[in-house]
């Protein structure tokens, strides 16, 4: 499958396939130098595949293999000057291809660093968990700070996304939730009958677990993206929507030190309780709740959390502005909305939280 951004100008191709990687070799004929930045972890999992693409450098080109690990503390200044000075170091021309291989961390930092590079390099894209369905497309490239997540970043397009699907299959439980909240987060953006699709195929552990269909509903996920990016590119507005679940969701993981999609998961929860405070909605908590336990999302870290220093982390949430704090809400399923959220709000909203999970 091949989707095509739409923008103006500068599109470029998100392939979904198994053994995807064969179609690397086509994006990468024209450059001197290509960069592979690779996290490690994908690497000893998947020796075969990283060969794989590392085939597709014909002679004539100069190879520069980069390994990080594949963790938030990768994308700090200091592994971005690490990195920077190396690539300088040989002697790295503008006509260079940077090839991210690895999961939302590896995209993120690598785009950032193609990015900043010379004033802008080429990028690829090869997500290779399910959460970078979600980061791999639409630009948003960045590093973290001692202040906040993704504080340092850009708009910066990949040349191409190339999501090899086997990569898959090698994915602890783990990685299978943290992904799927993005899944999830987009199912919720599309109405109800999406939710009530994406929650009966997989009702469990099991049924995540084992993967069935999960294809379908990557290739939902990352239409409902690409809908809303090419049409607002740069955040200004409805692209806000796609931070569903990440203002509280940002704030609990920078915190705690849980994955990504697992503290999206309690964001999204929360929101709901925020939503019935400030919008005077009727979500059914504990259906959301009961769902989440059922896939083992793990909830109960918002129990050894105070809520000050969660409220200083949403403060520094980029969506804000000089009014306060901005969160994403659902008025009803499918149908987002960004709304101003005072702190008694979020306070009442965050004691209901913890006592639900009690």
């Amino acid at each position: 499958m091949q989707l095509m951004t739409t923008y103006k100008e500068d599109n470029y191709p998100i392939i979904i396939q198994h053994n995807a990687l064969t179609e690397l070799n086509q994006f990468l004929t024209n450059y001197r130098d290509v960069v592979f930045i690779i996290d490690k972890n994908v690497e000893h999992a998947h020796p075969n595949k990283l060969n794989q693409a590392l085939s597709s450098i014909v002679p004539e080109q100069i190879t520069h293999v980069i390994r990080i690990e594949g963790s938030e503390q990768s994308k700090s200044f200091e592994v971005y000057q690490s990195v920077l000075e190396q690539l300088l170091e040989k002697g790295i021309t503008r006509n260079t291809c940077i090839v991210a291989i690895g999961g939302g961390v590896t995209g993120d930092f690598s785009g950032f660093v193609a990015a900043t590079l010379l004033r802008g390099v080429d990028f690829i894209q090869v997500p290779t968990t399910i959460l970078a369905h979600d980061s791999s497309v639409g630009g948003k490239v960045g590093i973290n700070t001692p202040q906040g997540k993704n504080l340092v970043g850009a708009f910066y397009r990949p040349s191409a996304v190339i999501y090899d699907l086997d990569f898959l299959t090698s994915l602890p439980y783990t990685e299978i939730t943290s992904g799927y909240a993005e899944v999830y987060k987009h199912a919720l953006l599309n109405g109800q009958a999406a939710l009530n699709d994406i929650e009966l195929n997989f009702p469990d552990r099991s049924s995540l677990a084992a993967l069935h269909h999960l294809d379908d509903f990557l290739l939902k996920g990352i239409e409902t993206k690409l809908n809303i990016v090419v049409a607002d590119e740069h955040e200004q507005g409805k692209r806000k929507f796609l931070n569903l679940g990440h203002t509280f969701g940002h704030a609990i993981e920078y915190h705690e030190k849980i994955a990504h999609g697992h503290a999206v998961m309690i964001g999204i929860l929360y929101q709901f309780i925020v939503s019935n405070l400030l919008l005077h909605t009727n979500y059914d908590i504990q259906h959301f709740k009961d769902y989440f336990k059922q896939l083992d999302y793990p909830l109960e870290v918002v129990l050894n959390a105070d809520f000050e220093p969660l409220l200083e982390l949403m403060l520094k949430d980029k969506k804000n502005d000089k009014n306060g704090i901005q969160m994403v809400l659902l008025s009803s399923i499918g149908n987002p909305v960004v709304h101003h959220v005072d702190n008694d709000v979020l306070a009442e909203a965050f004691t209901q939280l913890q006592n639900i999970i009690k």
